[in-house]
Parts: C-alpha cells; sequence; structure tokens
C-alpha cells in the first residue's frame, strides 16, 4: 500500500470547535479502546523506574491534541506516587484551547501552542518526548525536522507512536470507525490516517535522516500500531 503522500484530513484544517472536540474526542476514545495509550503509557513507566523518585519526571507531548494522554500520564503518576510535569504542544490553536480547559485541573499540565518542528523547549529539558499519531500528519521533510527536534529536547527516551500502514490496520480503523458511533469527521480521517502513515522502513530512514540513531521499532500488527523507541 503506497503512502498517501499529500492527502489531507479534516484536522490538517481549520474545523468548526464542535467538530473538533467530536473527532478529538473519538480519537481518544480510540486510543482507549485499542490500546494506544496504554502502549506509550508502559514506556513512560519504564522511564520513571530508572528516574529519582526525589525529582519530577518531566514529559513533553508534541501533537497532544486535547491532552488525553497527558491526563493520562497524569492520573497514573498519582496511583504511584510520582511527581511529573506534563507539557503539552500542538500546533492548532483552537486544539490548544480545548486542551487547556480539559487539563485545567491538572496544575502539572501545561499547554502551549508551537510547532513540532521548532519546539519551544530547552535542549535536554525532557526525561520523555511522545508523539502520538502526529507524525504521520507531516510530509518527509517536516517529519525529519520534527524528530530532529524532539531528539534535541530529549535526555531520556524519545516514544513515537503511530499507525501501521497495513490493509489489517485499514480494515481495523474503517471497521471501527464505521461501526462505532463516530462523528463523520472521524470516519474520513481514521482511515486517510492509517493510509497516510509511515512503514517501517520509511520510518527508518526519517530516524536515520534526523540523526536520531540506536531507534527501535516495534510492530504491533493485532492493534494496528508501530512504536518506535530512541534512547
Amino acid at each position: 500500500m503506497r503512502r498517501a503522500e499529500g492527502a489531507r484530513e479534516y484536522l490538517d484544517g481549520r474545523v468548526p470547535p464542535a467538530d473538533l472536540a467530536a473527532t478529538l474526542a473519538d480519537i481518544d476514545h480510540l486510543n482507549a479502546w485499542f490500546g494506544g495509550h496504554a502502549l506509550s503509557l508502559g514506556r513512560v513507566r519504564r522511564v520513571a523506574a530508572i528516574t529519582p523518585r526525589r525529582r519530577a519526571l518531566r514529559l513533553v507531548d508534541v501533537g497532544g491534541g486535547d491532552g488525553d494522554f497527558a491526563r493520562r500520564v497524569a492520573r497514573w503518576a498519582h496511583r504511584a506516587g510520582r511527581r511529573v510535569r506534563v507539557l503539552v504542544i500542538d500546533s492548532d490553536e483552537a486544539t490548544v484551547r480545548l486542551a487547556a480547559k480539559a487539563c485545567a485541573a491538572y496544575p502539572e499540565i501545561t499547554v502551549v501552542r508551537g510547532d513540532a518542528c521548532a519546539l519551544p523547549c530547552a535542549s535536554n529539558a525532557a526525561d520523555v518526548v511522545h508523539a502520538g499519531l502526529t507524525l504521520h500528519h507531516l510530509e518527509p521533510d517536516a517529519a525529519v525536522a520534527a524528530l530532529r527536534e524532539m531528539r534535541r529536547i530529549c535526555r531520556g527516551r524519545l516514544v513515537v507512536n503511530d499507525l501501521a500502514r497495513t490493509p489489517l490496520a485499514l480494515g481495523l480503523v474503517w471497521l471501527a470507525t464505521h461501526v462505532l458511533p463516530m462523528h463523520p469527521m472521524s470516519r474520513h480521517d481514521g482511515p486517510l490516517s492509517v493510509r497516510r502513515a509511515y512503514a517501517p522502513v520509511e520510518l527508518r530512514a526519517l530516524f536515520r535522516a534526523a540523526g536520531v540513531t540506536g531507534a527501535i521499532l516495534t510492530s504491533y500488527p493485532w492493534l494496528g500500531r508501530i512504536l518506535v523507541e530512541a534512547a
């Protein structure tokens, strides 16, 4: 299956606030139901296990949407008795407003507007830099620039969690977005997201071009996911 290069999802443009909130909620539900968040949270917990408890674990979530993953990290930290500081970065102004409102009850979460290719963070600022369902929105040159920036601000582990571009993943996402009660935007964007995702060989090439060495790629075919980690 060839990558749908240049295709645009509704979320890549200006979306009415109600529609934006609905489709972001659909993404949150799919991540929760089909294990996307669990895969990423498992990596965060591994980093926490080797991070001194006397200081807060610092996480930057690039393309963090409405902050659902950030809130999950915060709730896990509460249960585990860990201090965390989470920075959610998204390029869309309306999405940032939604995230700020949704995360208002979590003082450990900060939401800012920013470009993945020019992250508003100091070098080596984060123990974990996470990008969930973000990379497929970027064409190759921008994806390389974003990975380079994520590597720059990361002193610990870089985690990229995205869709697998396979017929199985396409079928699973199409089925989920058409059988479950989903917003029409989600029914359009979900399958297109799979077609825009990067294949393993393409991801490895992007990481190499960004100068990110030692990346480990793990496929989860029944979840339709690929997760790449770099220390």
